[in-house]
């Protein structure tokens, strides 16, 4: 556990509390009410999208690989009385069985993994057929200056943003992989620096659905 680690946890609502103020949190809120039956959130961080998951979730897995992270995660799940089951995990090898998941989540996580390709693979390989995978995240930008900006900054910015890779193109990602997608929005993150605004809101559905 890195010194940075623990920092960085300890700051990191601070450091989207503008943000979430701005809109993010009204996004969250209208993509999560989507979210039914057994849902399996991917490095759920300290627990910012636990106000808004309604009762048509059933059961809620929360996975999270860091651990200072996931120790605010069990306090906030505690003190808002929300059932959760933490798992601590990450998103490239989830210890959970094939087509167990109604939903999966995704929510500022993709940027940050190792390899996002086979994160994407076990969010499917948990998700039922006809489940669905909602996402939101920011993402390279589908402008070639700032995209090529983005690339600029990126190694600087993985440091100080613990891992996150601001011109990741996770929308290509999803255009790629095996799924129907229900409906997809590019969006400005707001309160946030430019090489990090490109936002990207999508909802898709596992194959037989």
């Amino acid at each position: 556990m890195s010194l940075y680690g623990r920092i960085f946890a300890a700051l990191y609502e601070r450091s989207l509390a503008a943000t979430e103020e701005a809109g993010l949190r009204a996004r969250r809120a209208a993509l999560l009410a989507r979210a039914r039956g057994t849902v399996v959130e991917l490095g759920a961080g300290t627990g910012l999208n636990l106000v808004h998951y309604g009762p048509a979730v059933q059961r809620l897995v929360l996975t999270e690989p860091e651990e200072p992270m996931a120790r605010r995660l069990e306090a906030r799940a505690e003190g808002l009385g929300v059932r959760a089951e933490i798992v601590r995990a990450p998103a490239e090898h989830l210890p959970l069985a094939d087509a167990s998941a109604d939903t999966v989540v995704a929510t500022l996580v993709l940027c940050t993994v190792d390899d996002p390709a086979t994160a994407l693979s076990e969010a499917l390989r948990i998700l039922r057929p006809g489940g669905r995978l909602l996402v939101l995240e920011h993402v390279r930008s589908p402008d070639p200056a700032l995209a090529r900006f983005q690339d600029l900054v990126r190694p600087v910015w993985q440091r100080v943003g613990h891992g996150c890779r601001c011109n990741r193109d996770t929308a290509a990602l999803l255009a790629a992989a095996p799924l129907r997608l229900e409906r997809e929005e590019r969006f400005r993150v707001p309160k946030v620096a430019t090489f990090v605004r490109p936002g990207y809101e999508a909802v898709a559905v596992g194959e037989g659905g």
